[in-house]
């Protein structure tokens, strides 16, 4: 059986496990590592277990924990080229870690196939990932992602289980305090996904067969979760298809349930 848990999803901080029987895997470890091996320990998982730390790109949020957890645990870390050349620029990486180009064909990190898919967004060489557990369930996690591409769509298409990118209402950012440049940076075909493109795509994969959607990296200023949910539960509403029937619905935060598959 595997297990999925969102440990971290939000503009302060992102962390995804992803398990089984023969151990598990990181996607970012974007708080520190001591809140990471908390919180695993808070779901059942020896930190000692993981196999590997995947990282989709070089944002603090997103790798502020990685070199520590990765030293004290010694566990091996991969991203694309990019990310690894972003995250040795901005002195991520030493010495003592152990780093690897993932291929765009995938690799295999205890008893897990992991695949990276391009995602446009502002900075090297960004990633989303599925992931096939040894039982064959297929789970994804697609996050700042400026605009749903054809790339990332086939990719996550079909999947059992998505951590999809619902990270702000449009009229909040507008409106909110935010600096003009960075609502326009949010706002572009490389910043983050609305709670509207969310929403439409969702409704695009869940008539591929995907039944299990976690909404991820909510923005705290512009974005509340309930908001979030709503918009996503109306459209897939709209499409004629019922709550916890055809498919089940959830926000991640901070300290998420696991979910088994």
């Amino acid at each position: 059986m595997a297990r999925f848990c969102s440990l971290f999803s939000s503009s302060s901080g992102n962390c995804t496990y992803i398990g089984s029987p023969q151990g598990g895997i990181l996607i970012d470890v974007g708080v520190s590592a001591k809140k990471t091996a908390d919180a695993l320990k808070d779901i059942g998982v020896d930190p000692c277990s993981i196999t590997a730390i995947f990282v989709t790109h070089d944002h603090a949020d997103h790798i502020n924990g990685v070199r520590v957890f990765a030293e004290r645990h010694g566990v091996k870390v991969y991203a694309s080229q990019g990310t690894l050349e972003g995250m040795e620029d901005a002195g991520t990486i030493t010495a003592k870690m152990k780093t690897e180009v993932i291929p765009y064909s995938g690799t295999e990190s205890g008893g897990i196939f992991i695949r990276p898919f391009r995602t446009p967004h502002d900075t090297a060489e960004s990633t989303g990932y599925t992931v096939v557990t040894h039982d064959g369930k297929r789970l994804a996690v697609a996050t700042d992602i400026g605009k749903m591409t054809d790339t990332v769509m086939d990719a996550i298409h079909g999947c059992d289980l998505i951590l999809l990118e619902s990270n702000h209402d449009i009229g909040m950012l507008r409106n909110g305090p935010y600096p003009f440049f960075l609502k326009e940076r949010i706002l572009s075909d490389r910043g983050h996904l609305s709670n509207e493109s969310c929403a439409a795509a969702a409704v695009k994969l869940m008539e591929s067969g995907t039944t299990r959607f976690v909404l991820g990296h909510l923005s705290k200023e512009n974005n509340i979760p309930a908001l979030a949910y709503e918009t996503t539960r109306a459209a897939m509403r709209m499409a004629g298809a019922a709550e916890n029937l055809d498919y089940i619905l959830t926000v991640a935060g901070d300290y998420n349930p696991v979910i088994s598959l």
